[in-house]
């Protein structure tokens, strides 16, 4: 099937969460890489982090080798420590984490998670609680990679059990295990979300520091 004629209607970009390390497991690397190639192939644009290193630049650079197109959006404070990325055909700087955040929702049809810290747990996390509370209806997938997402889906699942995640109230997120099932899932859960669900209010998502 040829870029012009796979269906990209409903996910036209997608904004990855990863690590700026490379991990521990040569898979992390290798599944970045390869995510970003079927990104490319796909004709589905790369939102991302902005840095060239580790699993944030494994992915870019999976996409830019593959013909495809990168938007990186880095804060000023990190242009150095993340080396940002330079080849992508668009690379926003902003002035703080929070105008980072939101310009990355803005610009994605799906979330993302590959393998990471701190950084990628938490806007992760912070998808899924926008998602809960009806702020959008953007598919999200974790994807995971040597069973590196089991630790926070146990959890999720301790949440509900626990009754601090409501029965009536979605988790919120897809799992994938082979990045070859992500877009499929996404394409397929965006379908369901266009069909059914009540359209959100078009207003921008904030958070005050």
């Amino acid at each position: 099937m040829t870029k012009n004629e796979i269906n990209t209607n409903t996910i036209n970009s997608v904004c990855v969460y990863c690590g700026s390390g490379p991990g521990t497991d040569p898979k992390f690397m290798q599944a970045a890489t390869d995510f970003g190639r079927i990104l490319a192939e796909q004709n589905v644009g790369l939102v991302y982090g902005g840095g060239s290193i580790g699993l944030m630049g494994a992915v870019a650079r999976g996409v830019l080798d593959n013909g495809g197109r990168v938007t990186g959006i880095i804060p000023t404070f990190l242009t150095q420590r993340e080396n940002a990325m330079d080849q992508a055909q668009e690379l926003i700087v902003t002035a703080n984490m929070h105008e980072r955040k939101q310009l990355m929702f803005d610009r994605a049809d799906a979330f993302v998670a590959l393998p990471g810290g701190i950084g990628t747990l938490e806007e992760l996390v912070e998808m899924m609680t926008w998602s809960q509370l009806g702020r959008h209806t953007k598919p999200i997938l974790v994807a995971n990679v040597s069973h590196f997402w089991d630790p926070f889906l146990a959890l999720l699942s301790h949440m509900r059990q626990t009754a601090f995640i409501r029965a009536e109230l979605p988790a919120g997120v897809l799992t994938a295990s082979r990045v070859e099932d992500i877009l499929p899932q996404l394409r397929a859960a965006a379908h369901v979300s266009a069909s059914t669900s009540e359209p959100v209010a078009d207003e921008t998502v904030t958070e005050k520091m």
